[in-house]
This record gives C-alpha cells, sequence and structure tokens, in this order.
C-alpha cells in the first residue's frame, strides 16, 4: 500500500566517473579542475625551490611557481549525462610517473591537455593512454599568443585517431565541453569494443 513519504518505484540514477586530466608540466591541469569542479578542489601544490633546478624545465612557462606534486581532485555533476565526473589531475614532471597507474586505476577515460608552442610534451601522456587503451580526448588548451593551429594539423602531428578539441582551461563552460566530449567518447569505445567481442557488425549513424 502506498502511503505518503514512501520511496518511488524507480529512481534517477547517477553513474559515477572516473577521469583523468594529464599532460605536460604546466598545461593547466590544476586550472582546468579548478575551473569546473563544483567542490573547493584539493590541490597538493608545493611551491617551486632550488631542488628542482635542472630537473623543472619552467623556460617555456612563465609565471609557473607551482607545482603538482600528487594530485589534484574535484568533482562535477553532468546531469544531462546522469554521471558525476571525479577529476584526479596528474602531476607533470617525469619523476612522479611512478604514481600514474595508480592514479588511473578503473578511470572510464583521460583528457590530455596539450600547449601547441610545446606540443611534445604531450607525447608522453598519448603514449601511456595508448598503451593501457584507456579511451581519451586531446584538448588543446588556448593559451594567450599561442598560434592558432587547425585541429586536423594537431592530430596529424599527434598521430592519433582520437577526438581532438579546443579548450580554455580557465573557462566553465569550456571544460565541461571537452569533459561531455570525453564521456561520449568513452562510451562509444565501450559499445564498441563489447560489439567486437561478442562479434557482432558495428553501430553506424544513420
Amino acid at each position: 500500500m502506498a502511503y505518503s513519504g514512501s520511496r518511488p518505484d524507480t529512481e534517477p540514477t547517477t553513474i559515477p566517473l572516473k577521469i583523468i586530466v594529464a599532460g605536460g608540466f604546466g598545461v593547466g591541469k590544476t586550472t582546468f579542475v579548478g575551473s569546473i569542479s563544483e567542490i573547493p578542489p584539493l590541490r597538493t601544490e608545493a611551491h617551486m625551490t632550488a631542488a628542482s633546478v635542472g630537473v623543472d624545465d619552467t623556460s617555456r612557462v612563465a609565471g609557473k611557481t607551482t607545482t603538482t606534486v600528487a594530485m589534484d581532485f574535484g568533482r562535477i555533476t553532468l546531469p544531462e549525462q546522469d554521471v558525476v565526473l571525479y577529476l584526479f589531475g596528474t602531476p607533470g614532471q617525469d619523476r612522479f610517473w611512478f604514481m600514474w597507474d595508480e592514479l588511473t586505476l578503473g578511470a572510464v577515460g583521460a583528457v590530455v591537455l596539450a600547449d601547441t608552442r610545446r606540443l611534445e610534451d604531450s607525447f608522453a601522456a598519448i603514449d601511456f593512454f595508448e598503451d593501457r587503451k584507456l579511451p581519451f580526448v586531446v584538448a588543446v588548451n588556448q593559451f594567450e599568443g599561442a598560434t592558432v593551429h587547425p585541429l586536423g594539423d594537431v592530430r596529424g602531428a599527434l598521430d592519433i585517431d582520437h577526438p581532438v578539441l579546443t579548450c580554455d582551461a580557465r573557462n566553465q563552460p569550456s571544460t565541461r565541453s571537452a569533459l561531455v566530449a570525453l564521456v561520449r567518447h568513452a562510451l562509444e569505445a565501450t559499445l564498441a569494443e563489447e560489439a567486437r567481442a561478442a562479434g557482432s557488425p558495428l553501430p553506424t549513424r544513420s
């Protein structure tokens, strides 16, 4: 018998998804997480000291005085997709690579931030996710003064088949669009993998 205050038979479910935000040193990962998170982001930054001299190349990252030493963490709800994204920003320096496998455990996909002025800094992250067959998108962060390259040229330079898009890591709607694109790409990749495993023909868009 129904009564006032009873729980409905069906309730909307929100799926939690773990997302990695990766890229080279100083490419905007902390800014990306901070601009979109609906909770105060957890940041594990430390001021750079003399110990980083000769280790962290700051010559092409003007004004960079702090560095992520463990991870950045944030959360954003996408009600249209019925998902909650838990964002984990990786440290960008080579000496912290040992943490990446643990950080990416259970992740459904990654956003790789790239700066076209130093595109080679994104190669390691792209190789990492390709080797582990983790879906990812490349988001070209729009730095002031950087030359704007056609996205097709960027994709060609990276030699990837994954989505490449532009993003302003400081802008909430822009970072949101990048995350939505990743969720869609990860879903398509999952469906395609399931279809291959079942021996079924891949779905095509009409």
